[in-house]
This record gives structure tokens, C-alpha cells and sequence, in this order.
């Protein structure tokens, strides 16, 4: 008698499941940019917003790209460099190396262009002005 349940019990979950609508997740894509480089791709990372892309090219350079698909900086690490990574809060780059057993730490500095056009300052209207932004409160 026990088998029986079982059975119908299996059998019903089966008529259940198979009756359930199926439905799937779907994902849209589209290319935003296409950058052509000057050396192959071996690998490529971007900051955790999404504003900075660092590809690293077969001649082992790093180029840091902006969202709009723009080359900001470059930065030579050494031909025998195979993979970048980047730390949770996008201020170091890992670079490694199987070849030389060995990681290069590379700190990040991101500049923001601040517009000052119309506020009250001292000087000459178009000098150059620096704000130094501390995080230690100290």
C-alpha cells in the first residue's frame, strides 16, 4: 500500500511540473564600443562603477580606457606580464606573471575635473586650482 502512495504522489508531482508554465530569464545585448587597439588583448578588467576599463596588450602595457571608450593613460608593465586583476574598491591593480612568479601592485589616482567657473576665488581668474582630498581626517 505504501508503494502505491509513493507512486501516486510521484505521479501527481510529475503532472504538476509538467503542466508549470517554463519560463526563462532573458538577457538583451548590444555593443556599446568597439575599441581597436594597436596589440592584442590578453586581458581587461574595469573599475567596480564601471567608469574605467584597463586592458593589458601582448607588448605588456596597460591602457586605461574611460566609459566612453577614450585611452586616458598607458602604463608599461613588461611583456612577460599574463593577467590584471582589480582590488573590491578599484584603487590597485594586480598584475601577474606565471614566467617571473611575481605581482605588481599598481595604486590607482583618479582625477575629477571640477568646474569653478562663477564661484568667488582670489587671483588671477584662470590660474590653476588643486584640492587635496584627505581620508584620514587627520
Amino acid at each position: 500500500m505504501k508503494v502505491n502512495c509513493l507512486k501516486l504522489i510521484f505521479l501527481v508531482v510529475l503532472i504538476f511540473l509538467a503542466a508549470a508554465p517554463i519560463s526563462f530569464a532573458g538577457v538583451n545585448m548590444e555593443v556599446e564600443h568597439r575599441l581597436t587597439l594597436e596589440n592584442p588583448p590578453l586581458d581587461v578588467v574595469s573599475t567596480p562603477d564601471g567608469k574605467f576599463m584597463f586592458v593589458l596588450s601582448e607588448n605588456g602595457t596597460i591602457s586605461a580606457f574611460d566609459q566612453d571608450g577614450v585611452l586616458q593613460n598607458k602604463i608599461h608593465v613588461g611583456k612577460e606580464v599574463d593577467r590584471i586583476r582589480m582590488d573590491p574598491q578599484g584603487s590597485r591593480l594586480f598584475v601577474t606573471s606565471r614566467s617571473e612568479k611575481s605581482i605588481q601592485v599598481i595604486s590607482l589616482d583618479f582625477f575629477v575635473e571640477i568646474n569653478t567657473a562663477d564661484t568667488p576665488s582670489k587671483g588671477p581668474q584662470n590660474a590653476p586650482v588643486v584640492l587635496a582630498v584627505f581620508s584620514d581626517f587627520q
